[in-house]
């Protein structure tokens, strides 16, 4: 994570920083059907910061870390002039319960948990407390600094099921999705108004909710698909965890169109192209 990309030190505390840089790292764990166990944390530090500073990083990791009994191993602090933050997390998992995005076949549901587009409204509030800010909007600002807890006990609650195709949202759902409709080379196709947000989000205009529940990012949920007779099965360890999670849309075989993911809105079928945050762009 480097500073003005992933995140500014003017909208986001440093316990915070912190906190969100593994959690997005133990999501990626989650989205393989893993157990974080222990993590490194390369730093680099602008001199202006404090030494205060950099503990505040380190125990909002710490926070979180400590939920999965997870160890800090080592990792390696240096000066420089960009906050930068390098966290790798190490996990297991079974060999024959490892999640892909390639396993994705015809007819199977295509799922999320959680709600999307609230990290993105939030950092919308956070940027722009002088045109509109209420107390009631407080729940997206905690989301934007503190996202939800990584979904570890929801996926590993889940090993009874033989095949689940999983990614995590960090650059958007519209990304996600494609990233598994082309490993697994099927058409996924999704309904718009099934698509889970929060009620409040309903106070924005409709520009900016599309846009965030489809491209917002950084909500670190879990997005992918299950058969039409695991689904029962995946909604029971959901409300056995406390996981909010709702069924989006169904995968297709589609030679022409295979490799893509289609919107559902307003009885019309439209191309979803990758709309998040893409670290390379050509």
């Amino acid at each position: 994570m480097v500073e003005d990309i992933h995140f500014s030190t003017m909208t986001t505390e440093p316990f915070h920083i912190g906190y969100r840089a593994l959690a997005a790292n133990i999501s990626d764990i989650a989205a393989m059907g893993g157990k974080p166990t222990s993590y490194l944390v390369s730093i680099v530090i602008p001199k202006k910061w404090s030494a205060k500073s950099l503990h505040q990083i380190y125990d909002g990791m710490k926070q979180l870390a400590k939920d999965y009994r997870m160890d800090l191993i080592g990792g390696d602090t240096v000066s420089g002039k960009q906050l930068t933050l390098s966290i790798t997390v190490i996990g297991t998992v079974n060999a024959d319960k490892v999640r892909y995005r390639n396993s994705a076949r015809e007819d199977d549901i295509i799922f999320v948990t959680g709600t999307l587009g609230d990290a993105a409204c939030g950092l919308h509030l956070l940027l722009n407390k002088d045109q509109m800010y209420s107390d009631k909007y407080q729940y997206f600002l905690n989301r934007h600094q503190l996202p939800p807890q990584p979904r570890i006990d929801f996926i590993n609650t889940c090993t009874a099921i033989d095949r689940i195709t999983l990614n995590d949202v960090s650059d958007g759902i519209a990304n996600e999705l494609n990233e598994i409709a082309d490993a697994s080379h099927k058409k996924l196709v999704i309904d718009f108004d099934t698509i889970p947000v929060h009620t409040l989000l309903a106070d924005f205009t409709k520009e900016q909710q599309t846009a965030w529940k489809l491209s917002g990012g950084e909500d670190f949920e879990l997005v992918g698909t299950v058969s039409v007779d695991n689904w029962i099965q995946l909604k029971e360890a959901a409300l056995k965890t406390n996981t909010p999670i709702t069924a989006i849309g169904k995968v297709k075989n589609d030679a022409k169109n295979n490799g893509s993911v289609w919107l559902n809105h307003n009885n019309q079928l439209k191309k979803l192209d990758k709309s998040g945050y893409t670290h390379l762009r050509r």
